[in-house]
């Protein structure tokens, strides 16, 4: 598998890393806005085969991609409490969970929005079974975008139409020129273990973009021809955020933890898993979350990317009751699983 060059040195992108080396240090943060030139695709990266033709036949046979239909009136069930966002200054970091994998993150005096998606419905999906836990216009004026990959359920076109053409994205390798094709001036796409730094009121917030387990497409002909991960954000305090995006279990998380200790807080997907044979790979269930947890060393769990859109048979409601069993077998605090409801608000503390 070929190598990952950061600017550190260069590691193996598919291998754990030894557990008694050190970690290296903390990349220096590129330039806003460069334009760069990547490889023509990232396939070497992948930790799994992608589903051959074989794969697709079975699901299209078992047709096991959406719930039992008895499971559905769970879907009344699926909570939604949208209320008034938090106030934020220059020390808050607190969070709203739009749904999905959408959140609006308040940090360092910025408001920053991860894989906004406020459409109803997206390609290939049927539409939305919550809604869109912060109205649009209720929000903030938005400081950043961080998109974790091309899928169309994590980068939403015309959700992204909505925003001042001005608005920082930033995004994984490789998908700058579809920013920048739609009009969006400042873009800025990054490797794994790259970073950049916004200037904020309460000091530079550093967003540092790290693996994920998963891949890319968005046409018939662009398979993983841009990358996937997730993303860390560091407020100007030190309290982190691990945003992953969209992703399964795998040696990444560990790897994140040693290079970013003290991680304050993970948001990690726990729905879209079933059935396990083919989605295993790509997105972790909700007992793996809760593992990837630790393995991050993160202090709290917010669970995301399920009660929006139906994307896999687990019943509606299963991920939920799964991630508070798992969590309490822990024997970690109760109220550092942040099992918020679509819409919720919460303040991450200063401890």
């Amino acid at each position: 598998m070929q190598g990952t060059t950061t600017g550190q040195g260069t590691t193996t992108a598919g291998a754990p890393a030894l557990p008694h080396t050190a970690p290296p240090p903390l990349a220096e943060p590129r330039p806003l806005g460069e334009t760069r030139t990547w490889p023509g695709d990232f396939t070497h990266r992948l930790t799994a085969p992608l589903p051959g033709v074989r794969a697709l036949a079975r699901i299209a046979r078992e047709g096991k991609l959406r719930p039992a239909p008895e499971k559905l009136p769970e879907i009344q069930q699926l909570p939604f409490e949208p209320g008034p966002m938090p106030a934020a200054g220059t020390t808050t970091l607190a969070l709203t969970w739009a749904g999905h994998a959408s959140w609006v993150i308040r940090i360092g005096g910025l408001t920053v929005l991860t894989d906004p998606v406020w459409s109803r419905k997206i390609l290939g999906t049927p539409a939305r079974v919550t809604p869109v836990g912060v109205r649009w216009e209720d929000l903030p004026p938005v400081d950043a975008v961080v998109i974790s990959h091309n899928h169309y359920d994590h980068l939403d076109a015309p959700t992204l139409k909505r925003l001042p053409r001005h608005t920082p994205l930033l995004l994984p390798a490789g998908l700058a020129p579809w920013a920048r094709r739609r009009g969006f001036t400042q873009v800025t796409d990054l490797d794994w273990w790259e970073a950049v730094e916004l200037p904020a009121p309460g000091g530079p917030v550093r967003f540092d973009f790290v693996p994920a387990h998963h891949w890319s497409k968005r046409t018939l002909t662009d398979t993983c021809r841009s990358l996937w991960g997730g993303w860390l954000l560091t407020a100007p305090d030190g309290r982190r955020i691990h945003f992953a995006g969209d992703t399964g279990y795998g040696h990444w998380f560990e790897e994140i933890g040693r290079r970013y200790p003290g991680i304050d807080l993970a948001l990690l997907p726990i729905g879209a898993y079933d059935p396990r044979w083919m989605l295993r790979p790509v997105h972790t269930d909700p007992e793996e979350a809760v593992k990837a947890c630790q393995d991050l060393g993160a202090r709290a769990l917010a669970p995301m990317h399920w009660s929006t859109f139906l994307l896999s048979g687990e019943p509606p409601l299963e991920p939920l009751h799964r991630v508070r069993t798992a969590w309490a077998a822990t024997g970690r605090p109760r109220e550092d699983l942040w099992d918020l409801p679509v819409g919720a608000s919460r303040v991450l503390d200063g401890s």
